[in-house]
């Protein structure tokens, strides 16, 4: 439920609301306005008298949310939420665009990749450490020495990173290295991972699984809420059918969905959803135009031999083009796709601009 406080209440009054839920195992959730300050209530809410909290000094009115998740509600929170990583805003009026290969496949071609999508307009630097992998023969990742590369592309471009966590037990040494913690499609309902990260200081993405509905994927983001970590964003990237032209179908009508349903930032994965790169573009164009706050994106130098996913990943060049066009979309829709600044790297030399073209070159 909410409690919204009349204008005049005090702080007082607020903490003795909040006393009288959490006395019962309830959590509360405190956003100050500028007129009236609203208290979420979150958890098994069956035992409060909601006629007796109205009835309290200070209160205005008590709203039941008829919703399971609660904390992921927009009734809960009619405002977007805004996640602050870095200098980087996700979930304002600006589109996050995130990028780089599938797999960390090693020092020097991560820094390479890392710089050719920061030119070419990324934001955020991906990169997976820990691969979860249909078949256990295929590349499972560099682990922590992967980690050890992405934080040192961090340091060289300036680009905060996010890389998947696969099991509670990592969350903590992949919380040293990341900026961001993804929860990837399979692992969407690991309620024990998501308990985890729930307890981090780390901001989520958290992938819909390929068979998960609206809710539950609005439920799973609950758990993570659950434990206070407010900086949840979702990612679609895809549902199972029965096309098999494409990896997955991007189910585009979710963005809206979700941005009616939930206060959270929603990000497109369409790289996952393709499967393959020739489709990637009309998709993430698409997502934008839907309002996706942002996309995630697989670039690599040389996709033909990449150790993952080559075949859904974007060339440079075909990376800045898209960027472009969604720069484009972005103004017709009132939002924008903010440039990137080149970083100044530890040696105070400004990035060449000629790389990005040495790179696509080869």
């Amino acid at each position: 439920m909410i409690v919204v406080m009349k204008p005049e209440a005090t702080e007082e009054h607020v903490q003795a609301i909040i006393d009288r839920v959490e006395h019962v195992g309830c959590k509360t959730h405190v956003i100050v306005g500028a007129d009236q300050t609203v208290i979420g209530v979150i958890g098994d809410g069956r035992s409060i008298d909601i006629r007796q909290i109205g009835r309290m000094t200070g209160v205005e009115n008590v709203v039941p949310i008829s919703k399971p998740y609660k904390g992921a509600s927009r009734q809960f929170k009619p405002s977007d939420t805004i996640i602050q990583v870095g200098n980087i805003t996700i979930g304002g009026s600006d589109l996050v665009v995130m990028a780089g290969p599938c797999s960390v496949e090693g020092r020097t071609e991560l820094l390479e990749i890392a710089h050719a999508c920061q030119e070419a307009g990324a934001h955020i630097l991906r990169g997976g450490a820990y691969k979860p992998r249909s078949s256990p023969y295929s590349f499972q990742g560099l682990g922590e020495e992967g980690l050890k590369y992405l934080a040192e592309a961090r340091e060289a471009t300036g680009m905060p990173i996010i890389t998947e966590v696969m099991e509670p037990a990592l969350v903590p040494l992949v919380s040293e290295y990341a900026d961001i913690l993804q929860i990837g499609t399979r692992n969407m309902q690991n309620y024990a991972l998501l308990n985890a990260v729930g307890k981090s200081n780390r901001p989520v993405l958290l992938k819909r699984s390929f068979s998960g509905t609206t809710e539950e994927w609005l439920m799973s983001a609950e758990y993570i809420l659950s434990h206070g970590n407010n900086d949840v964003m979702l990612c679609e990237r895809g549902i199972r059918a029965n096309e098999t032209e494409t990896r997955n179908t991007f189910d585009v009508s979710a963005i809206p969905v979700v941005k009616h349903l939930s206060h959270l930032p929603i990000i497109a994965d369409t790289s996952h959803a393709a499967g393959k790169w020739e489709y990637v573009g009309a998709l993430t164009r698409a997502a934008v135009a839907a309002g996706a706050d942002g996309a995630i994106l697989e670039v690599h130098q040389q996709p033909d031999q990449a150790w993952s996913d080559g075949r859904q990943s974007l060339k440079p060049e075909r990376f800045a083009q898209l960027v472009t066009e969604m720069r484009a979309i972005a103004l017709a829709v009132g939002r924008d796709v903010p440039l990137v600044k080149t970083a100044v790297p530890a040696n105070g030399q400004t990035q060449p601009q000629e790389l990005l073209a040495t790179i696509t070159a080869n």
